[in-house]
């Protein structure tokens, strides 16, 4: 998964992922090894910045 350009730090993704997987510190990162690709960080974004 990665994170374009247009992420506004906004942190619904963190606030969604059960796994512990992202932090936001200004954009999004997120840890592909505690990610299991659940998708939910990419329904909840509202810019659409997260491409699964």
């Amino acid at each position: 998964m990665k994170v374009e350009d247009r992420c506004v730090g906004c942190a619904y993704c963190m606030l969604v992922c059960k796994f512990e997987a992202i932090e936001v510190l200004g954009r999004a990162e997120i840890d592909e090894e505690k990610c299991v690709k659940c998708l939910k960080c990419v329904i909840y974004c509202p810019v659409k910045a997260v491409k699964g």
